[in-house]
């Protein structure tokens, strides 16, 4: 069961429970506008058939989870968008804080603030359901570090996450909501329980939703210096006040599931559904190419290109549907991919061929409003069906801090926001 709309819906209801300065709480009629500045795409757990560790526990109790945000784009208050989406019980979350992240586990003395719900410090989710905080009076700045800490006061089995988190999460013992620091008992990179945090929304308010695979979830990426090439891109419009959402999955396809649903099922979830997107990015089709016939899905057989872009042109229709401008980016090299592992398989000519198609029609067709070249960027010049040495995050697929630097700083902010020169 998965419930996308009242998430949403949340967002404009007329009245909320508000968090008076002094900690009292009165109701008052929501007017204020707002936008998302980070996200993170909620994937169920998979079953242990599937190969890759899912990097998150079994379950928490009487546990705290604190897990760090980089926004985009600044504001003075901020909500909180928790996900129960692939669990089928209820969560209890006993309590929730937010504060500016300092180092580590540490947060910024000062900047504490509890979290409510309707003016409840706790909330239950229903399975399949979101819950939308009410909002918190935080000055947060741009392209700054946030601190969400959870307490699971009962045994809470974690069914849905967010799996390539790229940030360092802390866990510890009993309800450390609001301490200053604490010593974690263990860590995880995966993400669980928040999938997006909302700002007042700044004057003219936008928003660019870069949706893809792992290569925009930032695979290769340096871990907690936020290096993924979304990040990159919103320090380049951050001056101009434009929220940059990364709707990444690593494994994700744009056909079929397994380490999240298809792309064209979660296209209304992560895009369409978010207030103020005014601009999508696509990069998506190389886990459909590759995956086939290596261990990830050894039935499956290689799409062809007329399959992969059939894809395309759905999410392009439904975006052009909603008035957003959509940006195709083309298929990074992945020559060698996973060479001497148990994953080679995952390239063959008959895979490149594919992939050559695919990104053919992305920049020759016009069915795209604009088009980002990332495959140009980062190709070798020598061999362009592998990525350049010095992009290479090792596996022959991902790049690497300066690959996702190079893929940001290559993207005219003009064609991607769709202004006239």
């Amino acid at each position: 069961m998965r419930i996308h709309q009242s998430g949403r819906a949340l967002l404009s209801a007329c009245i909320v429970a508000a968090v008076g300065a002094f900690g009292t709480t009165v109701m008052a009629q929501d007017s204020e506008d707002w936008i998302g500045t980070w996200t993170a795409s909620a994937q169920p757990v998979w079953a242990p058939d599937f190969l890759a560790p899912p990097k998150v526990p079994r379950n928490f109790w009487n546990q705290t989870v604190r897990e760090l945000a980089h926004v985009s784009i600044g504001g003075s208050k901020v909500r909180l968008l928790l996900t129960n989406e692939y669990t089928s019980h209820p969560v209890t979350i006993g309590a929730v804080h937010v504060a500016i992240s300092n180092k580590g586990a540490s947060i910024l003395l000062g900047s504490d603030r509890a979290v409510t719900f309707d003016g409840k410090a706790s909330i239950t989710i229903p399975p399949g359901a979101p819950a939308l905080s009410d909002p918190v009076d935080l000055t947060v700045a741009p392209l700054s570090d946030l601190a969400v800490s959870f307490y699971l006061p009962n045994v809470t089995p974690v069914e849905t996450m967010h799996w390539e988190g790229r940030q360092t999460a802390y866990i510890a013992a009993g309800d450390k909501t609001a301490a200053p620091d604490f010593k974690p008992d263990s860590t995880m990179t995966a993400k669980v329980f928040l999938s997006e945090i909302l700002v007042d929304a700044p004057a003219d308010p936008r928003a660019v939703v870069t949706f893809g695979d792992s290569i925009t979830d930032g695979d290769g990426s340096t871990v907690d210096a936020n290096h993924r090439w979304p990040d990159d891109l919103a320090q380049r419009l951050s001056e101009r006040k434009i929220a940059v959402l990364n709707q990444g999955i690593s494994g994700e396809k744009v056909l079929s599931d397994r380490m999240g649903v298809n792309a064209l099922a979660r296209f209304d979830r992560d895009v369409l559904d978010q207030p103020h997107a005014a601009v999508v990015t696509m990069m998506m089709g190389i886990n459909d190419i590759g995956w086939p016939e290596s261990v990830l899905a050894p039935n499956d057989k290689v799409p062809t290109a007329e399959q992969v872009i059939a894809g395309h042109q759905q999410i392009i229709a439904r975006a052009h549907l909603h008035h957003l401008r959509i940006v195709g980016a083309t298929l990074t090299p992945f020559e060698d991919t996973f060479h001497g592992t148990p994953l080679f398989g995952y390239y063959s000519e008959e895979k490149e061929k594919v992939r050559e198609a695919v990104n053919k029609w992305i920049r020759e067709s016009g069915a795209y409003d604009a088009v980002a070249d990332f495959d140009a960027v980062v190709r070798d010049p020598a061999n362009p069906k592998h990525l350049k040495a010095e992009y290479d995050s090792g596996d022959h697929l991902h790049p690497n801090d300066a690959g996702y630097a190079a893929m940001a700083n290559s993207i005219d902010i003009d064609a991607l926001l769709g202004n006239k020169k």
